[in-house]
């Protein structure tokens, strides 16, 4: 017997979505890759066609990785007047190790919180109630 949404206990965003877990159940996988969202969850059966964080991951992860790694190579360039090589080997895994592996979870988080407040495309009322 498969329960409606109504009967599953509301789970927090924040602890289902970093971990990749199905907002509604937080068993199954939301994730089929890196980045891919599934089609439906692998527990519950949840469809995941509702899940559109569209470029939220990629403004915080700019807003809170890109701008420090940014402020690191120019102190870097700035202090040691330092040669490509240096960025290459400091600067370049620094933007990496800070840019990449914070996407999953805040992408998982942004659909959890989708599905928790009930976030949908905004409709124009139109007057006429049916």
């Amino acid at each position: 017997m498969m329960l409606n949404d109504d009967e599953w206990p509301p789970l927090r965003p924040v602890g289902v979505g970093i971990r990749g877990r199905c907002p509604r159940c937080g068993q199954g996988h939301m994730f089929s890759g890196f980045l891919k969202i599934a089609d439906k969850c692998d527990y519950c059966d949840l469809d995941f066609s509702f899940a559109d964080p569209a470029d939220g991951p990629a403004f915080f992860v700019i807003c809170f990785a890109c701008i420090p790694s940014l402020i690191m190579g120019l102190w870097i360039e700035l202090a040691y007047q330092a040669p490509y090589w240096v960025h290459l080997v400091t600067t370049l895994p620094f933007l990496l190790l800070t840019c990449i592996p914070p996407l999953r979870p805040l992408k998982g988080w942004l659909i959890a919180c989708q599905y928790y407040f009930k976030a949908a495309e905004g409709k124009l009322d139109d007057g006429n109630d049916k």
